[in-house]
């Protein structure tokens, strides 16, 4: 029992569970506010959706995971923040981490392929070829832009929830064009509304840890844009990506209608509330980027104090981003809400800061 057990936790370890989960909620946002946009509603197709996305997503992203950890075993042992991997410990083999990580992939794949539709299983395919083969292999050793390009995959989930929650959607495959037509029109602008959010957040937020941390990807060969162009010009590249979330904030009003309805759109009490919610927030996080001082000393922890503060701060930005567009699909009431969340945010956040 024990090493079934032992066995169950570490295959449980080599999909990063962490990472996994963080991943399905945005998913899961991006399926309630599907529901609350288009249908008013939250009920038991809203909750059923939810729970094939998950599941699906988590085997689908977690194989990805699988194959990651499986190509980066030469190197994982030797940085301190993977050395406990199950592979760097030995816990278990690199072939049966292989042949894990593609069985699930594949599992995950035909999940959503049979409970949601192609296209949620088109898109969450799209993320495990991108992340292995175009992130994993290629990028991450070769490139200082592998954050950048490689947070493409990670930015589908909340693709793959809205896909699932629209319903019956195809892929066409009689041209080119209706091929494209058919994976991207899904919709709605929501789900590339969020696609973007966590793409131009993923540098910064990378970034910040990287730029205390970058002696260990010098070690292993991972060229980390602090250790290639230095720190300064890191910094710089920060914040251009937080003023870029600052613009996109302002579109954010954008993401409660149909394409084709954007002219038509009045502005009113509560897109005033929603810009001013995603701003808020874009700012604040913004604020914490352009107080990052590379010429600090670190603390006991062999921190960067204020990239460190930045990198942290990142985690609760998108988390409220994300909370505060379900929020505003309710409408007024839920944007107002929203607000009242957001000054509590930041006004304890800034007074824990002195």
């Amino acid at each position: 029992m024990s090493e079934t057990r032992a066995l169950g936790n570490t295959l449980f370890s080599l999909t990063k569970p962490r990472v996994v989960v963080l991943l399905q909620i945005t998913a899961m946002c991006a399926i309630l506010s599907h529901d609350l946009i288009k249908l008013n509603t939250v009920d038991g197709n809203t909750l059923e959706n939810m729970f094939i996305v998950f599941i699906g997503g988590y085997l689908t992203a977690g194989g990805a995971n699988c194959i990651n950890m499986w190509y980066d075993r030469d190197i994982d042992p030797i940085m301190n923040r993977t050395s406990k991997r199950p592979l760097s410990v030995g816990e278990i083999s690199p072939r049966a981490a292989l042949t894990y990580g593609i069985m699930i992939s594949i599992i995950g794949t035909i999940w959503l392929v049979k409970m949601a539709n192609q296209v949620a299983a088109f898109w969450a395919l799209f993320s495990i070829l991108f992340y292995v083969f175009i992130y994993t292999i290629w990028l991450k050793r070769s490139s200082t832009q592998n954050i950048v390009i490689g947070g493409i995959a990670g930015s589908t989930p909340p693709v793959i929830g809205w896909c699932a929650a629209e319903g019956d959607l195809e892929i066409s495959i009689s041209t080119f064009r209706e091929f494209i037509n058919s994976i991207f029109e899904i919709g709605g602008y929501m789900p590339w509304f969020m696609f973007l959010l966590i793409f131009l957040w993923t540098p910064p937020h990378f970034w910040a840890l990287a730029l205390y941390r970058s002696e260990e990807y010098e070690k292993v060969g991972v060229p980390m844009l602090p250790n290639v162009k230095g720190k300064k010009r890191t910094l710089v590249e920060m914040k251009i990506y937080a003023i870029i979330l600052i613009l996109l904030s302002i579109t954010a009003p954008l993401s409660y209608h149909e394409i084709d309805s954007w002219n038509e759109i009045n502005f009113n009490i509560n897109n005033s509330l929603i810009i001013l919610n995603t701003m808020s927030l874009s700012i604040w996080y913004g604020l914490t980027v352009w107080k990052i001082d590379v010429m600090e000393e670190y603390d006991e922890n062999d921190r960067m104090p204020s990239a460190s503060h930045s990198f942290f701060v990142s985690l609760s930005y998108l988390a409220f981003m994300f909370i505060a567009l379900v929020l505003s699909s309710v409408g007024f009431e839920g944007s107002l809400i929203s607000l009242m969340i957001i000054v509590i945010l930041i006004s304890r956040n800034m007074k824990s800061r002195k």
